[in-house]
Order: structure tokens, then sequence, then C-alpha cells
């Protein structure tokens, strides 16, 4: 069942313990995708542990933590025409590759493919699936499963190409809620992307992580896209929310601080999307206002 067609791409930062776990995982998968690792600037033996362990893998080693621009970077090195995210604290199951392969193959208009998220040990499902499932935006009725305003790079399988001309993930953002800028770029440049239940991911939450550092980027970077894509009420509108609703803490401020802080780079930068994709990111404001997946805690 060997498949060529995708391309396995991990970004990790000192959880070496978890990477070998992941890199073990998909070792074992019957489509035996190449894989490419970008090591994060890791100081706790990772890249010493991926070359003994696993020799098979692309090791990618740059002088800094590149947060999300280190997938970039491994892209660069991708030479398949699909290209499959994963965290170093998920991994694929067997078949969900060539399934996510299959799909992209049958459907040329189609950019990404959002797989089934399974927490273990538990094995339970991650609250974002049902989201997903129940997607409000109207597909085209070729369309394989629910059409999607945004993806998981934890669990996403992309058009190698599509990804290149978006441009990649955007080096300001960093980490946290990047995946919401680059998916409005892939719908601007008329590609759809979906959710398929049959195609599953696992995903083993790494307990090595600072979850109030997440949420102050989750929140800044949430604002950024907000005012580079969004035309000016729906964007006021999504940001008077997100002042109502965030914890009043030191880390929101400094999240809003942050955003506000760049307001020059985003009027430079500032990009309204087209009305047919803007109508979509509309459709998923009433089940982001209700999420119980997308709260920004820690």
């Amino acid at each position: 069942m060997t498949d060529e067609r995708t391309t396995v791409v991990i970004i990790t930062h000192n959880r070496c313990r978890e990477l070998i776990h992941t890199l073990d995982r998909l070792a074992e998968l019957p489509e035996k995708p190449p894989v490419i690792v970008t090591d994060n600037h890791s100081v706790d033996g990772t890249a010493d542990a991926v070359l003994r362990r696993h020799p098979e893998v692309r090791l990618l080693r740059p002088d800094r933590n590149l947060g999300a621009v280190g997938r970039n970077l491994a892209v660069g090195h991708v030479r398949t025409p699909y290209i499959a995210f994963c965290d170093d604290d998920s991994w694929w199951s067997p078949g969900s590759l060539s399934g996510a392969a299959d799909l992209l193959d049958r459907h040329p208009a189609l950019g990404a493919v959002t797989a089934r998220i399974v927490v273990e040990p538990g094995r339970t499902e991650d609250p974002i699936v049902k989201e997903l499932r129940e997607s409000p935006i109207p597909g085209p009725s070729w369309l394989p499963g629910p059409a999607l305003g945004s993806f998981l790079a934890a669990a996403t399988v992309l058009r190698t190409d599509a990804f290149r001309t978006a441009g990649g993930f955007h080096p300001r953002l960093w980490l946290g809620g990047e995946e919401e800028l680059l998916a409005a770029d892939l719908a601007t440049n008329g590609w759809w992307l979906t959710y398929a239940d049959r195609l599953t991911v696992h995903h083993q939450p790494s307990a090595v992580r600072d979850p109030t550092l997440r949420r102050r980027h989750g929140i800044r970077n949430t604002l950024w896209f907000t005012w580079l894509r969004r035309p000016a009420r729906p964007a006021l509108r999504r940001t008077l929310y997100l002042a109502q609703t965030v914890p009043r803490d030191t880390a929101s401020l400094l999240a809003f601080a942050e955003a506000a802080a760049a307001l020059p780079w985003l009027v430079r930068e500032r990009r309204v999307l087209p009305p047919a994709v803007e109508r979509r990111l509309r459709l998923l404001e009433e089940s982001q206002r209700h999420s119980k997946a997308r709260r920004y805690t820690g």
C-alpha cells in the first residue's frame, strides 16, 4: 500500500519524547510516507534522537525557533503533490493519508482535507470535531464533505502548490491560530476546504506547553487576521466580542497591546476578502460564539 503522493511535515521544539513516539507511529503506516521534521532549535537532544532512531526522516535544523514558519521551511523540500501536517504529539491513522490523497485526486478544486481528531489515550473525539461535522458553510454539490472556513494544521492534508501559492504560514503570526489567515487566502485563490469524517488523526496532548503564552498569541493573531482580511464592520464586531469575553488578565492585555502596536503594518498589509469568502466567514460567527472548543483559556 505504499503511497508516494503525500509528505508528512512536522515542527517540534523541546518535545523529544513526544516526537519520537509520533515518528514511531508514522513509520508503521502502510503508506510509508516521506517525513520532514523541522526541529525549531530544540535543546533537549531532539535532533540526535531523530538521527539515531529514525535516520530515514529528513531533519531540518534552523538556528532559531521559527514557529509555524518551520512548516514553510519543510515544504520547500517537499517533492510530492500533497503535504500532510501533524504536530509532534499527533499522528495519522493507517489509510488516512491515502484516503485524503484520493479525495484531492478526485476533486481538482479541493485544496485541503481535514481529518477527524481522536484524543488519546481515551480515544474520545476532540470537541472541535462536532463543529467541523456541522459546519454551516454551504459548499458545491461535488464537495465530498462539509465546507470549512479554516483548517487545523495538526490534522490536514493540503495541495503543495496551493500552499506555496498562498504564501504558507505568515512569519509574523508565529504560532497560535496561524491557520485562519492561510485558510482565507486559500479560499480567495479559489480553493475549497472540507472535513472528511472517515479520515483520522490521533492526538495525545503534550504536557510540555505554555498555555498562557499560546492564549496570548491566539488572541493577538485572531485580531491581526480580523483586521488584515475582514471588512470594517465585522472586524469591529469581532474585536468587541473578544474584548468582552477573553479572560481579564495580563496575558489578554498584552495580546491586545501587541495587536494594536502593529497598526501601521496592518494598514499597509490589509487586503479585504472577496465578498463570497467573507459571506462564508460570517456564517461561522454564531457557532464561534457558542463554541466549546475555541475558548481562550490557559
